[in-house]
Protein backbone atom coordinates (compact mmCIF):
# COMPACT_ATOMS: atom_id res chain seq x y z
CA UNK A 1 0.00 0.00 0.00
CA UNK A 2 1.43 3.31 -1.04
CA UNK A 3 1.35 6.04 1.58
CA UNK A 4 -0.12 9.19 0.08
CA UNK A 5 2.33 12.03 -0.17
CA UNK A 6 1.72 14.64 2.51
CA UNK A 7 1.41 18.19 1.36
CA UNK A 8 3.59 20.71 3.18
CA UNK A 9 1.67 22.86 5.63
CA UNK A 10 0.86 26.34 4.44
CA UNK A 11 3.11 28.92 6.05
CA UNK A 12 1.57 30.95 8.85
CA UNK A 13 0.81 34.44 7.66
CA UNK A 14 2.57 37.17 9.58
CA UNK A 15 1.97 40.72 8.41
CA UNK A 16 5.14 42.66 7.77
CA UNK A 17 5.85 45.28 10.43
CA UNK A 18 4.80 48.76 9.39
CA UNK A 19 7.80 51.04 9.08
CA UNK A 20 7.05 54.57 10.18
CA UNK A 21 10.00 56.81 9.25
CA UNK A 22 8.83 59.63 11.50
CA UNK A 23 8.50 57.32 14.52
CA UNK A 24 11.88 55.74 13.80
CA UNK A 25 13.49 59.17 13.61
CA UNK A 26 11.94 60.21 16.91
CA UNK A 27 13.26 57.08 18.61
CA UNK A 28 16.72 57.69 17.14
CA UNK A 29 16.65 61.29 18.32
CA UNK A 30 15.59 60.37 21.86
CA UNK A 31 18.06 57.51 22.29
CA UNK A 32 20.90 59.49 20.77
CA UNK A 33 20.20 62.34 23.18
CA UNK A 34 20.20 60.04 26.21
CA UNK A 35 23.44 58.46 25.01
CA UNK A 36 25.19 61.81 25.59
CA UNK A 37 24.63 61.53 29.37
CA UNK A 38 27.74 62.22 31.43
CA UNK A 39 28.55 62.73 35.10
CA UNK A 40 28.18 66.28 36.43
CA UNK A 41 28.40 66.16 40.22
CA UNK A 42 27.53 64.20 43.35
CA UNK A 43 26.03 65.69 46.50
CA UNK A 44 25.63 64.14 49.97
CA UNK A 45 23.01 66.71 50.96
CA UNK A 46 20.39 68.76 49.15
CA UNK A 47 22.12 72.07 49.90
CA UNK A 48 25.23 70.84 48.08
CA UNK A 49 23.39 70.49 44.77
CA UNK A 50 24.08 73.26 42.27
CA UNK A 51 21.18 75.52 41.35
CA UNK A 52 20.44 74.78 37.70
CA UNK A 53 18.04 76.26 35.19
CA UNK A 54 17.96 73.12 33.02
CA UNK A 55 14.98 70.72 33.19
CA UNK A 56 15.77 67.90 35.60
CA UNK A 57 14.39 64.34 35.59
CA UNK A 58 14.78 62.34 38.81
CA UNK A 59 15.07 58.55 39.05
CA UNK A 60 13.86 57.08 42.33
CA UNK A 61 12.98 53.65 43.64
CA UNK A 62 13.30 51.06 46.34
CA UNK A 63 16.72 49.45 46.69
CA UNK A 64 17.15 46.47 44.37
CA UNK A 65 14.37 47.63 42.01
CA UNK A 66 16.83 47.90 39.11
CA UNK A 67 17.27 51.68 39.07
CA UNK A 68 20.96 51.76 38.09
CA UNK A 69 20.46 49.12 35.41
CA UNK A 70 17.54 51.08 33.94
CA UNK A 71 19.54 54.33 33.82
CA UNK A 72 22.49 52.58 32.18
CA UNK A 73 20.18 50.92 29.66
CA UNK A 74 18.38 54.14 28.76
CA UNK A 75 21.69 55.96 28.28
CA UNK A 76 23.30 52.98 26.50
CA UNK A 77 26.22 53.02 28.90
CA UNK A 78 27.46 50.32 31.21
CA UNK A 79 28.71 52.22 34.27
CA UNK A 80 27.14 55.67 34.24
CA UNK A 81 24.94 54.91 37.24
CA UNK A 82 26.90 53.02 39.87
CA UNK A 83 25.26 49.87 41.18
CA UNK A 84 26.51 49.29 44.71
CA UNK A 85 27.30 45.71 45.68
CA UNK A 86 25.38 46.40 48.88
CA UNK A 87 21.94 47.78 47.95
CA UNK A 88 21.05 50.95 49.83
CA UNK A 89 24.65 51.96 50.54
CA UNK A 90 24.90 54.54 47.76
CA UNK A 91 23.66 57.64 49.55
CA UNK A 92 24.41 60.55 47.26
CA UNK A 93 22.37 62.42 44.69
CA UNK A 94 24.21 62.04 41.39
CA UNK A 95 23.57 64.42 38.50
CA UNK A 96 24.21 63.61 34.83
CA UNK A 97 24.06 66.14 32.01
CA UNK A 98 22.51 65.40 28.61
CA UNK A 99 22.94 67.41 25.43
CA UNK A 100 24.27 67.35 21.91
CA UNK A 101 27.63 68.80 20.93
CA UNK A 102 28.68 68.94 24.58
CA UNK A 103 26.03 71.56 25.40
CA UNK A 104 23.74 70.25 28.15
CA UNK A 105 20.04 70.95 27.79
CA UNK A 106 18.75 68.70 30.60
CA UNK A 107 19.88 66.85 33.72
CA UNK A 108 19.19 63.33 35.00
CA UNK A 109 19.22 62.96 38.79
CA UNK A 110 19.91 59.55 40.32
CA UNK A 111 18.54 59.53 43.87
CA UNK A 112 19.60 56.91 46.44
CA UNK A 113 17.62 53.70 46.66
CA UNK A 114 15.42 53.55 49.73
CA UNK A 115 14.03 50.92 52.06
CA UNK A 116 16.90 48.44 52.29
CA UNK A 117 16.77 46.71 55.68
CA UNK A 118 20.54 46.69 56.36
CA UNK A 119 20.80 50.48 56.32
CA UNK A 120 20.72 51.99 59.85
CA UNK A 121 17.42 53.59 60.82
CA UNK A 122 19.04 57.00 61.27
CA UNK A 123 20.37 56.89 57.69
CA UNK A 124 16.94 55.89 56.39
CA UNK A 125 15.25 58.80 58.15
CA UNK A 126 17.91 61.24 56.99
CA UNK A 127 17.51 60.20 53.36
CA UNK A 128 13.74 60.23 53.58
CA UNK A 129 14.00 63.87 54.57
CA UNK A 130 16.56 64.66 51.86
CA UNK A 131 14.50 62.99 49.14
CA UNK A 132 11.27 64.53 50.37
CA UNK A 133 12.80 68.01 50.36
CA UNK A 134 14.32 67.44 46.93
CA UNK A 135 11.05 66.24 45.39
CA UNK A 136 9.03 69.04 46.94
CA UNK A 137 11.39 71.97 46.48
CA UNK A 138 13.75 71.37 43.54
CA UNK A 139 12.72 74.24 41.29
CA UNK A 140 13.90 72.83 37.96
CA UNK A 141 12.43 69.34 38.50
CA UNK A 142 10.47 68.49 35.35
CA UNK A 143 9.67 64.80 35.87
CA UNK A 144 10.07 61.78 38.16
CA UNK A 145 10.68 58.17 37.13
CA UNK A 146 9.83 55.61 39.81
CA UNK A 147 11.33 52.13 39.41
CA UNK A 148 9.27 49.25 40.72
CA UNK A 149 9.79 45.48 40.62
CA UNK A 150 6.32 44.33 39.45
CA UNK A 151 6.72 41.00 41.23
CA UNK A 152 6.45 42.89 44.50
CA UNK A 153 4.32 45.82 43.37
CA UNK A 154 4.35 49.33 44.78
CA UNK A 155 5.37 49.15 48.43
CA UNK A 156 4.39 51.31 51.38
CA UNK A 157 7.52 53.40 50.86
CA UNK A 158 6.59 53.88 47.19
CA UNK A 159 3.14 55.04 48.28
CA UNK A 160 4.71 57.57 50.66
CA UNK A 161 6.81 58.93 47.80
CA UNK A 162 3.72 59.18 45.60
CA UNK A 163 1.95 61.20 48.29
CA UNK A 164 4.95 63.54 48.54
CA UNK A 165 4.96 64.37 44.83
CA UNK A 166 1.19 64.26 44.28
CA UNK A 167 0.69 68.05 44.68
CA UNK A 168 3.43 68.72 42.12
CA UNK A 169 2.04 66.09 39.73
CA UNK A 170 -1.36 67.79 39.95
CA UNK A 171 0.43 71.05 39.08
CA UNK A 172 2.08 69.58 35.99
CA UNK A 173 5.10 67.56 37.15
CA UNK A 174 5.58 64.59 34.82
CA UNK A 175 5.54 61.14 36.41
CA UNK A 176 6.36 57.67 35.11
CA UNK A 177 6.37 54.26 36.81
CA UNK A 178 8.73 51.79 35.13
CA UNK A 179 7.90 48.19 36.00
CA UNK A 180 11.44 46.81 35.75
CA UNK A 181 12.51 43.20 35.15
CA UNK A 182 9.43 42.68 32.97
CA UNK A 183 11.18 39.79 31.22
CA UNK A 184 10.47 37.72 34.33
CA UNK A 185 6.69 38.07 33.82
CA UNK A 186 4.35 36.15 31.57
CA UNK A 187 2.11 38.12 29.22
CA UNK A 188 -0.85 37.81 31.59
CA UNK A 189 1.26 38.73 34.63
CA UNK A 190 2.55 41.80 32.81
CA UNK A 191 -0.96 42.92 31.89
CA UNK A 192 -2.10 42.46 35.49
CA UNK A 193 0.90 44.36 36.87
CA UNK A 194 0.21 47.25 34.47
CA UNK A 195 -3.45 47.40 35.47
CA UNK A 196 -2.69 47.45 39.20
CA UNK A 197 0.13 50.01 38.91
CA UNK A 198 -2.04 52.35 36.82
CA UNK A 199 -4.61 52.41 39.59
CA UNK A 200 -1.91 53.24 42.15
CA UNK A 201 0.03 55.73 40.04
CA UNK A 202 -2.58 58.47 40.42
CA UNK A 203 -2.31 60.12 37.04
CA UNK A 204 1.22 59.06 36.14
CA UNK A 205 2.15 56.88 33.19
CA UNK A 206 3.10 53.22 33.67
CA UNK A 207 5.25 51.09 31.36
CA UNK A 208 6.77 47.62 31.42
CA UNK A 209 10.57 47.74 31.19
CA UNK A 210 13.33 45.18 30.77
CA UNK A 211 17.01 45.92 30.28
CA UNK A 212 17.65 42.30 29.28
CA UNK A 213 14.95 42.09 26.59
CA UNK A 214 14.90 45.82 25.74
CA UNK A 215 11.20 45.97 26.58
CA UNK A 216 9.88 49.53 26.83
CA UNK A 217 13.29 51.14 26.28
CA UNK A 218 12.32 53.08 23.15
CA UNK A 219 9.02 54.24 24.63
CA UNK A 220 10.61 55.42 27.88
CA UNK A 221 13.42 57.17 25.99
CA UNK A 222 10.96 59.11 23.85
CA UNK A 223 8.94 60.09 26.90
CA UNK A 224 11.98 61.45 28.75
CA UNK A 225 13.08 63.36 25.66
CA UNK A 226 9.62 64.93 25.38
CA UNK A 227 9.70 65.94 29.05
CA UNK A 228 13.02 67.71 28.60
CA UNK A 229 12.09 69.26 25.25
CA UNK A 230 8.69 70.93 24.89
CA UNK A 231 7.08 70.31 21.47
CA UNK A 232 8.45 73.50 19.90
CA UNK A 233 12.00 72.54 20.89
CA UNK A 234 11.59 68.91 19.81
CA UNK A 235 10.30 69.90 16.38
CA UNK A 236 13.34 72.03 15.74
CA UNK A 237 15.87 69.58 17.16
CA UNK A 238 18.38 68.22 14.62
CA UNK A 239 19.32 64.56 14.30
CA UNK A 240 21.52 63.24 17.12
CA UNK A 241 25.26 62.82 16.77
CA UNK A 242 25.47 59.67 18.88
CA UNK A 243 24.34 56.23 17.68
CA UNK A 244 20.97 55.15 19.04
CA UNK A 245 21.31 51.40 18.74
CA UNK A 246 24.19 50.72 21.12
CA UNK A 247 22.20 48.85 23.75
CA UNK A 248 23.59 48.89 27.25
CA UNK A 249 24.86 45.76 28.88
CA UNK A 250 22.67 45.27 31.97
CA UNK A 251 24.38 45.69 35.32
CA UNK A 252 24.11 42.76 37.67
CA UNK A 253 24.10 44.95 40.75
CA UNK A 254 21.12 47.07 41.71
CA UNK A 255 20.49 50.23 43.67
Amino acid sequence: MTTPERKPAAPTYRPAPVHDPAAAQKTKLARGWLHTAHFLTSAPQLEHLPALDLPEIAFVGRSNAGKSTAINTLTQQTRLAFASKTPGRTQHINLFGCGRQKIDDAVLADLPGYGYAAVPREAKLRWQRVMGNYLMTRQNLRGVVLMCDPRHGLTELDDILLEVIRPRVESGLKFLVLLTKADKLTRSEGAKALSIARLQAGGGEVKLFSALKQIGVDEASELLFDWAHPPMDAAAAPAPDAPANAAAEPDHGET
